[in-house]
């Protein structure tokens, strides 16, 4: 399945529907008076945030959404009927936002999450509204707002608790495919990794974790060298940084360079990513020359107040402590972290919502 993190779409609310200026004709009653009913609010565009589903390739191939139009109103009183919501499905992480200007509309960071991106036009009043004691037979009446018609932009940040970030090569690949059922595509070339991945990490009944295989980084990814500054967003939510660094083919290339170059390169793209909690991860262990390079990295580490783990997923070298130290900064930062849900979501969507012709 191709992994799709963005897109851009174009929504249109549904229009409300006109008001009915009518006025009622009896064999009895000649001058009943008005009786134009309201028309009913056009559909809203509804996003869901949906466990089960993980890209946004869906939208590759339907980018045009649109609700239904309100119905007018009618004589006797009769309101139109309510335009129905389009309810759109996407993976949980969602981030939607106004294509123009950029500015973010919703968030749908956790399952059953929903947001109105795009509101319904409100039905116009009927003529029975407008009666009064001067003026018992008014012909006025309103109008429905009009559609609503934008192009937002779908952007997937990947849920995970801890995103391992590394040069090309680096081992992360082989790390994920040991501590959890992970299956990444592994070989003896840069850019192995083009897509995140994804990984279920278990301690125990009760305690795991998930890691994301960020895909590798160079220097200059923040400017858009390499492949990382697409995968740059699925770091901003994770809750520790596990640098993954090992002995590269070029002499002039050293882990502690090489970590050097990672952390500049993410506080480019964002100072957010500066304060997260942070392991050390030396790679490789099985390695002759990985050895000579130990003592530097963890004067390294020291110095940034992060734990290091040498560690080899060919031989299993380090990797329980390394897991046990991710899972402890982990659980310090669920208890750390009290998000609040944003106004303009809601929670789980509720069962009585209209469903219908659904994305």
């Amino acid at each position: 399945m191709k992994f799709v993190d963005e897109v851009k779409i174009w929504a249109r609310s549904g229009r409300g529907g006109d008001g009915c200026g009518s006025l009622l004709r009896q064999k009895y009653n000649p001058r009943g008076g008005p009786n134009g009913g309201d028309g009913g609010n056009g559909g809203s565009i509804v996003f869901v945030a949906e466990p089960n589903i993980a890209t946004l390739l869906d939208f590759r191939f339907q980018r045009h959404y649109r609700a239904e139009h309100g119905q007018n109103g009618m004589s006797k009183q009769m309101y139109g009927r309510r335009g129905k919501d389009l309810v759109i499905r996407v993976p949980v992480g969602t981030v939607i936002s106004n294509f123009e200007t950029g500015d973010v509309i919703a968030d749908l960071c956790e399952p059953g999450m929903k947001a109105i991106a795009v509101q319904g036009g409100h039905g116009g009043r009927g003529n029975m509204h407008f009666a009064t004691s001067t003026n018992q037979a008014p012909r006025d009446f309103e109008q429905g707002d009009p559609a609503v018609e934008t192009q937002l932009k779908l952007t997937l940040k990947l849920l995970a608790d801890v995103g391992l970030v590394g040069f090309p090569n680096a081992g992360k690949s082989t790390f994920i495919s040991r501590i959890s059922a992970a299956k990444p595509k592994i070989a003896d070339y840069p850019f192995t990794t083009l897509v995140p991945n994804l990984g279920m990490v278990r301690l125990g009944y009760e305690e795991g974790f998930v890691v994301a295989d960020i895909p590798g980084l160079i220097e200059g990814a923040a400017e858009g060298l390499g492949l990382g500054h697409q995968f740059l967003r699925h770091v901003e939510r994770v809750a520790v940084l596990a640098f993954v660094l090992s002995v590269s083919y070029d002499e002039d290339r050293t882990p502690a360079g090489d970590y050097e170059v990672l952390c500049r390169e993410l506080a480019r793209y964002s100072e957010l990513l500066v304060d997260k909690p942070r392991v050390i991860l030396l790679s490789k262990a099985d390695l002759p020359d990985t050895e000579d390079h130990v003592e530097q990295v963890r004067a390294l580490a020291e110095a940034a107040g992060a734990p290091v783990h040498v560690i080899s997923s060919v031989s299993g070298q380090g990797l329980d402590e390394a897991k046990r130290t991710l899972q402890t900064l982990v659980m310090q930062g669920r208890a750390e972290e009290q998000p609040d849900l944003p106004p303009h979501v809601e929670g789980p969507l509720a069962e009585s919502s209209p469903s219908q012709d659904e994305a």
